[in-house]
Formats: C-alpha cells, structure tokens, sequence
C-alpha cells in the first residue's frame, strides 16, 4: 500500500507563487507516473501536470509555462512549483501516483487547498 501525503497549499496573491510537495510512504521509483490533479467547486477533476520515471513532463495547456512538476526520488517526493498564479488556479489540488501492469494502478493523497484572490 502507497500513501501520499500533499502538502504546501494555502492562500496567495495572484501573480504570486506556491510550491506543493507530494510525500510517499515507499520508494517513488516504483510508481511509473506520478501526477498532480485539481477540483475546483462545481468542476470535474482535471489533469494538471505528470512526470514519469524516466523525468519526462507533460502539462495542460492552461498553466503551460506557469507551472513545473518534478520528482525527487531520494525523498521520494514530487513537487509542483506554481508560479504567476491566477484566480481560476484556485482548486484542491491532489497528487496522484500510477503503476503500469497487468492493468493500471491509482493512489491519490488527500489534496491541498490553494486558494488565488487579492
């Protein structure tokens, strides 16, 4: 059983900048993606950005540019540094970490609130 642990979410300016940590119980080396997902009240749950093993990187087209996922695998923690935040940017943010088998395995942490507003 993998736990992830978010945490780092909070209250900031827009424009401003936030970096969230994804803590796992076991060896991130072992989940092949790791991700991080966002909520917002009254929306459907969205890909925000994934890294796999390998340090490869894709994000949504809505915070390309803005915002930079990473994996540290001697802490196993991955990160999502925020930057030029934007109200629409408000969310619950989760992590999310899959392992590629004989099918497809999910574990999700609890999420972060990041709240954006003057």
């Amino acid at each position: 059983q993998v736990q992830l642990v978010e945490s780092g979410g909070g209250l900031v300016q827009p424009g401003g900048s936030l970096r969230l940590s994804c803590a796992a119980s076991g060896s991130i080396f072992s989940l092949h993606l790791m991700g991080w997902y966002r909520q917002a009240p009254g929306k459907q749950r969205e890909l925000v950005a994934f890294i796999g093993r390998d340090g490869s990187t894709n994000y949504a087209d809505s915070v390309k540019g803005r915002f930079t996922i990473s994996r540290d695998n001697a802490k196993n923690t991955v990160y999502l540094q925020m930057n030029s935040l934007k109200p629409e940017d408000t969310a619950v943010y989760y992590c999310n970490g899959r392992v590629l088998g004989l099918g497809v395995n999910d574990y999700w942490g609890q999420g972060t609130q990041v709240t954006v507003s003057s």
